[in-house]
């Protein structure tokens, strides 16, 4: 089987883009470039296969749809906690407010207990939901995609808390706080 090819818009279906193969991406200016999009931080958990407590940080976090509710995110093929979140049946988001920047360093660490840092309750199906969290989203795991160098995960949301603080953010491979509403 082949992959699909994108066509240009108007081109006709299956040719091949002008000029050709499409340029080679320099990974470092695409990592540089999608780095100007801000985005919130989060900490993604579930428990694994023997019951431990799994989490990292993750800022490729997502709305999908409202109806069903559905949320995604992404994480590197090569994580260590892959098998991790394929095997969950539940996962949660925690959306970090901005005196969480230390936990989210924390949990993009090799640190050996990640939890034992911040206030932790079992959520939908076990997966660690963090109190004080900007939001929380406590889903079903509803789809594992492999997409190149990443999985991207599907969870419908089952439950999910607001707490309407200011949220952490990256942008520009650094943390920043919320700025003044435009």
């Amino acid at each position: 089987m082949t992959s699909p090819v994108a066509t240009p818009v108007g081109a006709p279906p299956g040719s091949a883009p002008p000029g050709g193969a499409p340029p080679a991406i320099d990974t470092r200016q695409l990592r540089q470039a999608l780095g100007r999009f801000a985005t919130g931080v989060t900490i993604v958990t579930c428990i694994d296969a023997a019951g431990v407590r799994v989490g990292l940080t993750a800022n490729s976090f997502n709305a999908l749809s409202l109806d069903p509710p559905l949320v995604l995110w992404s994480l590197r093929q090569a994580s260590p906690s892959v098998a991790a979140f394929r095997g969950a049946a539940h996962f949660a988001v925690n959306v970090l407010a901005e005196s969480q920047v230390e936990l989210s360093r924390r949990f993009a660490s090799p640190v050996a207990d990640r939890f034992s840092e911040g206030i932790w309750s079992a959520g939908q199906g076990g997966a660690p939901v963090l109190t004080g969290a900007a939001a929380v989203f406590e889903c079903a795991s509803v789809q594992a995609q492999d997409a190149g160098d990443h999985v991207l995960f599907i969870g419908r949301v089952l439950a999910m808390a607001d707490l309407a603080t200011p949220p952490l953010l990256f942008h520009g491979g650094h943390y920043h706080l919320l700025g003044e509403i435009l």
